[in-house]
Parts: C-alpha cells; sequence; structure tokens
C-alpha cells in the first residue's frame, strides 16, 4: 500500500487548477449508456472511482477511449450485458447509479451492493423506492447480495423522496425517466452542481428535463437520446480542501476554474471560522492572512454547524471543517446528523495535540488554536474526505507525520501530492 510522508509547517504558496466534479463525474459516466450515440466527457478528473467507473462501462461492452488529458469518448452502441462485474462495483459507491441508465434503455439490470466510504449507514431505500415508482420490479438475492431488476413497462410516474433529498437517488431516478413514456416528477429532489450537470448534459443529448437547480424536475420522456460533447464543471469538494489547507498552513494561494458561484454557502460558513478568500473573475484567492477567530452564536452561545442539502454546507466538508476550528480562536460544535461514523478519524487528531471532544458519533466539540505535533508513528486515512483532513493536519504540525491508506484518498482527489508539491508542500508518495 501507498503513503505519504509529510514534513509539516511550510506555507503552501502558488496556482493550481480545479479538477473536474468527481461526483458529476460518476453520474454522467453511467448516463452514457442511454445513447447509441458517440458521447465525449470534458475535465474528468483523473481519480480512482472514475477510473474504476470507466472500467464498468468497458466490462458492459461499450468502447472508451482517452482522446486527451481529462477528455474521454464513450460510445454504448454495442452493450453486450446488464450485469454489472461484482469485483468492479464493489470498489465504489456510484456502482449503483448503473441502474437508471441500464432500466431506462434495456428495461433491465442486475447489480451487486456497491462499496463506497464507510462513515455511516448509506442505505439503498431512496433509490429502489424511485426506480419501483417507474414500475421496475426488484428482487434482492441477499445470500449472493445481487439486485436483480426488471421494468418491461417503464412509464413516467411521479416520486417524492421521502427520507431526503439524496443526490444519487436523484440522478438515478432521472436517469430510468427520460427514456420513459409519459412525465416523471420528481419533488423533494436534490440540486448540487453535480446534478445540474447531470440534468444539462442529458438536455444537450435531447432530453427533456425541466426545473433544473430546483428541488421539482419535471422529466418529459422521449423516444431516444443522441451524441453530444460536455464539460464537466469545478469540484467544490476540492476547492474547498484547498482552501483548507492553504489556511492551516498560514499560506498565500490562488485556484484557477473554481467556480465561485457554487461555494456561498461554503463561505457563510466558514467565514464564521474566521477563513476568508477573495474572487477574481472564476478564480480563488486565499490570502495568507486570516481572521481565524470563530464567531459565537447569539446570545454568545457556542457556534453550531451543521451540514444540509444543496445549497446547505456540504457534508462532505464537515472533515475540513474539524480541522479549520482546530486552528482557529474559540469553540465550535460540528453536528453531522447525516453520517454517524463521519467523525472517527478525530482521536487521530487527539494524539496530534487538537482539543477536541467526541460527544456522540453525530458531533464533536473543537477548542481552538492548537499546536499540531507530527506522529510519525503512522495514521490512516479512513475515508476520502478524512483522510484529506489528516493531510491537512500533517501539513500544519511541527515535524513528520506518515499517513497509511492513501488510496482512500487517491478516490476522490486527483493527483493530490502534485498539486501539494507545486505549492510547495514537503510530500511525498511512497509505494
Amino acid at each position: 500500500m501507498s503513503q505519504f510522508v509529510i514534513e509539516g509547517g511550510h506555507p503552501l504558496r502558488g496556482t493550481i487548477t480545479a479538477s473536474g466534479n468527481k461526483n458529476a463525474a460518476l453520474a454522467l459516466i453511467p448516463a452514457c449508456l442511454l445513447t447509441e450515440e458517440p458521447v465525449v466527457l470534458h475535465n474528468l478528473p483523473d481519480i480512482q472511482d472514475v477510473r474504476t467507473a470507466l472500467e464498468l462501462l468497458a466490462a458492459l461492452g461499450v468502447q472508451v477511449q482517452n482522446v486527451a488529458h481529462g477528455s474521454w469518448a464513450i460510445h454504448a452502441a454495442d452493450v453486450q450485458t446488464t450485469e454489472l462485474p461484482r469485483k468492479l462495483a464493489e470498489r465504489i459507491r456510484a456502482s449503483f447509479i448503473f441502474s437508471g441508465p441500464l432500466l431506462g434503455r434495456f428495461r433491465r439490470a442486475c447489480l451487486p451492493l456497491p462499496g463506497g466510504d464507510v462513515i455511516g449507514g448509506r442505505p439503498l431505500d431512496t433509490h429502489i423506492e424511485g426506480l419501483k415508482a417507474l414500475g421496475t420490479t426488484v428482487e434482492m438475492d441477499v445470500r449472493q447480495g445481487l439486485f436483480h431488476m426488471k421494468a418491461p413497462q417503464l412509464r413516467g410516474a411521479g416520486y417524492h423522496l421521502q427520507a431526503e433529498a439524496s443526490v444519487t437517488a436523484t440522478e438515478n431516478t432521472v436517469m430510468a425517466a427520460v427514456l420513459a413514456p409519459g412525465e416523471t416528477v420528481i419533488d423533494n429532489a436534490a440540486s448540487e452542481p453535480h446534478v445540474r450537470d447531470l440534468c444539462n448534459f442529458l438536455n444537450q443529448l435531447g432530453a427533456q428535463i425541466e426545473g433544473v437547480g430546483t428541488n421539482r424536475l419535471i422529466i418529459h420522456g422521449v423516444e431516444r437520446l443522441g451524441g453530444g460533447e460536455f464539460t464537466i464543471g469545478a469540484d467544490f469538494m476540492e476547492v474547498g480542501s484547498f482552501i483548507g489547507a492553504a489556511v492551516v498552513t498560514g499560506g498565500e494561494i490562488r485556484i484557477r476554474k473554481a467556480s465561485p458561484q457554487d461555494l456561498r454557502m461554503v463561505r457563510l460558513i466558514y467565514e464564521k471560522l474566521g477563513v476568508i478568500w477573495e474572487e477574481e473573475g472564476d478564480d480563488v484567492i486565499v490570502p495568507a492572512e486570516q481572521p481565524l477567530c470563530i464567531e459565537s452564536a447569539l446570545g454568545g452561545r457556542i457556534l453550531e454547524i451543521k451540514p444540509h442539502p444543496w445549497p446547505g454546507f456540504p457534508p462532505d466538508l464537515m472533515s475540513i471543517a474539524v480541522m479549520l476550528g482546530t486552528k482557529a480562536e474559540g469553540s465550535v460544535l460540528l453536528h453531522d446528523w447525516m453520517y454517524e461514523s463521519r467523525f472517527f478519524f478525530v482521536d487521530k487528531l487527539r494524539f496530534m495535540g487538537a482539543r477536541i471532544v467526541l460527544c456522540d458519533p453525530h458531533r464533536v466539540l473543537v477548542q481552538g488554536p492548537s499546536h499540531l505535533h507530527a506522529n510519525p508513528a503512522g495514521v490512516t486515512s479512513p475515508d476520502i474526505r478524512a483522510g484529506m483532513a489528516m493531510v491537512l493536519a500533517a501539513l500544519s504540525a511541527e515535524g513528520t507525520t506518515v499517513i497509511h491508506n492513501i488510496q482512500q484518498i487517491d478516490r476522490g482527489y486527483e493527483r493530490i501530492d502534485d498539486k501539494l508539491q507545486s505549492l510547495g508542500a514537503h510530500l511525498q508518495r511512497i509505494d
């Protein structure tokens, strides 16, 4: 297994370019199954999860070709099977999003249980209910861990996401509905930038989706989709992480093509932690001088930060917010009501000198500022975002820290070591 060896205490300085949105890529890749015509996707991030999704397409018989850095030509004219291979599908959570386009075009699909980060319960009920509303029958072979799905009479229908405005369940239902006769209405739909990218991409291919960017999507089924090209937007999770990296090291960086319009709520929450940045066109500039003073809530109460569906603060940046809290003056309570294992990495920060109390599986109390020291014995990256938080901790700590299991970080961040090294980080990847 690979690991990072990071010598902390070196401020980051320089310019990087934001990568393409990971979650958009993981939806647009299976969406290419909906058309027989050639499609070219641009700005796909070169990360492990995207490579696995492209391998899944190839395993189904789809022609997949890298035509330039970040650009892939995909042609699903001759799909050989609608059954996902277990070894590939179990690597990523997004493998389940293949069910929507497979049902939409071929009216059948067979999928194993998906993989992904272990950050708590992530039930598939919302996915299944959306597909059932459109006429899909779903049988689960518990012993084999397989879902067998058929939809010979797939038709448009009304569907309300009851449990949550799930991103992937919204995407799956949309992809199943675009080729279903009739009208489909999805209420309480997710509206994140990656959901917008998917809907705009499908509309560009000939789909008829109304309400893009809102919580009510209306899909008028069409007979077929054509081909085309599409460029994925910036990954605001990566941008938010690099802003954090600059701040905790006392550095000054520019992030090009950062899509600041997608950072409005991130900015509001980061400002409460004493983090500021400037915007210049499509770039974000993080200055070296930061207030780093945590705001108190009304009446002098301790500030509480919670994630919410879009346009709320994204749950995937809660781990980065924990690290920012360790460097700011004051106290903050972070409450991730969505995932009960999100904060199970904070014991590693405590060993490095952070003052953090794990109140329960969903809440941590952070008091800063803390002077972090390195952990030469090494820490393990449990998931993508916690792994990035550990990188930030190592960059800001005094001494040298080893981070193991970095393939988790590679799943979500493109060439993270190259980008950090270009900013002056003293970081080595050791295989």
